[in-house]
């Protein structure tokens, strides 16, 4: 888990910040949540201010959108193409945004934040 803090960073003038706190339970980051294809499941969890995530682990679909009919429907991932995003996610076939999945529509790139949203939208590649 990472620390998203701003207590190590330099003032605006270029001095150093003298840090006068310990860190915040709201200043830590959560576990790396990895998407991949398989049996459908999702946990709700309460975050910061009171409201909710939907943590999507595994699907087996995604919401593919067509630019040019402007339809969107749910189709069955088949396999990860490619993740630009992490080498190691590419070869493991973890889905984030940006990945390229192939569905029985045909290649389409995922727009959403799958462990963020709780779903993948994707848009068919031209």
């Amino acid at each position: 888990m990472a620390w998203h803090s701003d207590l190590h960073k330099r003032k605006p003038t270029g001095g150093r910040k003298k840090i006068s706190r310990g860190r915040r339970k709201f200043e830590k980051g959560g576990p790396t949540i990895e998407v991949v294809t398989g049996e459908p499941y999702r946990v709700v969890e309460r975050v910061r201010g009171g409201n909710l995530k939907v943590r999507l682990y595994s699907t087996d679909t995604a919401q593919v959108s067509d630019p040019k009919t402007g339809k969107a429907q749910v189709s069955k991932i088949l396999r990860v193409i490619k993740n630009p995003a992490n080498l190691d996610y590419n070869r493991r076939g973890v889905i984030t945004k940006g990945t390229m999945i192939e569905t029985e529509l045909g290649a389409a790139k995922v727009t959403s934040r799958p462990s963020q949203t709780g779903v993948i939208n994707a848009v068919l590649s031209p």
